[in-house]
């Protein structure tokens, strides 16, 4: 009797772990919209063109430097606008909402 108590509390602890785990594109995906206004924001304020716009041009899970420590997500965005282009790295900490966008090679003008 005691068994057959027990399986009723694992299976459904364990189906809401299972189920609460996200894959890597939908992590990237939910930080995506942050860090490219991150990267759009600075291009507009770097290019003085309120116009410019961004495309993310890749994205990439980064592990965490410390054992236990915070997971990345990293994109390249591209920002055109004004007759000027840049690319910056946009660094988010998963489920934080702060994103930190950091100047490319930016060579095209």
């Amino acid at each position: 009797m005691q068994v057959k108590q027990r399986g009723i509390f694992i299976f459904p602890a364990l189906a809401l772990f299972l189920g609460g785990c996200a894959s890597p594109q939908q992590m990237l995906a939910s930080e995506e919209e942050q860090a490219l206004l991150t990267a759009v924001r600075r291009g507009q304020f770097e290019m003085s063109c309120p116009t410019a716009r961004g495309v993310v041009l890749s994205a990439n899970l980064l592990q965490p430097v410390l054992w236990n420590g915070i997971e990345r997500a990293e994109y390249t965005i591209g920002v055109e606008g004004c007759g000027q282009k840049a690319t910056y790295v946009t660094v988010c900490p998963l489920g934080s909402p702060g994103c930190v966008a950091v100047s490319g090679r930016n060579l095209a003008q």
